[in-house]
């Protein structure tokens, strides 16, 4: 893992979206140990506890969870975090997953809960937050996109047309909010070495083996390289950078 900038986000404090295992996980813990208080967000309750037990005590880290996707629950968190840490700096946007297959094997309840899980839930969140943020003349939103938007992996049309979406919000966004103090940016990975991959390996093993050839590097990222650069988007550094997709991809593409 990169080494935290130790204090550089000090009092304050972030959500982080499908931050129960993962790369949510990873970030929420760089987040931590950079100084901020998180709360821990997932559909699985047991998963978003027990992440929240092992970065913090609980007025450093708490747990929420419930499906983003749907606008009660997401206002039902920033409710909580809000109760809980009495502000909102910085919104993470990781909450996703795809269904990935062939365009034509997708099914109408499997579009749209790809739709749901990686775009609605970073829209609803998106939505909620940045009144907050804008009161209070400072925010940082860093959504986690896709490089597979850019390069058109084998098997993501469905999966790109929601990521494309939050890639789009983005720049949107950031032009909208560019004088509020709010910096708004994505991080597009590539393949991304976690569980979720061994997953969808031992199902596809074809599609991660060709995956990880187009990457020049020849292998995933890994969990640490990510949430690093979400760190810097999330810090005071990052002050002048806003409504960018910035890809962390071994160099699959550029530019």
């Amino acid at each position: 893992m990169g080494k935290p900038r130790s204090g550089s986000l000090a009092g304050q404090v972030a959500i982080v979206t499908g931050a129960g295992r993962g790369i949510g996980h990873a970030i929420a813990a760089r987040l931590v140990a950079d100084g901020a208080s998180v709360m821990i967000c997932d559909l699985d309750r047991e998963l978003a506890a027990a992440a929240a037990d092992a970065l913090g005590p609980p007025h450093r880290v708490a747990a929420f969870a419930g499906n983003l996707a749907h606008e009660a629950e997401a206002r039902r968190m920033v409710n909580e975090t809000l109760a809980h840490f009495g502000r909102i700096d910085v919104l993470v946007n990781n909450a996703g997953g795809g269904i990935l297959r062939p365009f034509l094997d997708h099914t109408p309840d499997t579009f749209k809960e790809t739709i749901d899980r990686n775009l609605w839930t970073a829209i609803w969140c998106c939505w909620l937050v940045l009144p907050h943020m804008k009161a209070a003349g400072y925010g940082r939103i860093v959504n986690i996109g896709a490089d597979s938007v850019r390069n058109g992996l084998a098997e993501h049309a469905g999966y790109n047309a929601a990521k494309g979406g939050v890639h789009a919000m983005t720049t949107g966004l950031a032009r909208e909010f560019v004088r509020d103090g709010i910096t708004i940016n994505t991080v597009a990975p590539c393949l991304v070495q976690t569980q979720q991959l061994l997953d969808v390996q031992a199902v596809n093993p074809a599609l991660v083996q060709h995956a990880t050839d187009i990457i020049p590097m020849g292998r995933p990222a890994s969990e640490a390289e990510v949430s690093s650069m979400v760190a810097y988007l999330a810090g005071p550094e990052a002050s002048f950078v806003t409504g960018q997709v910035i890809s962390v991809n071994g160099g699959t593409t550029m530019l």
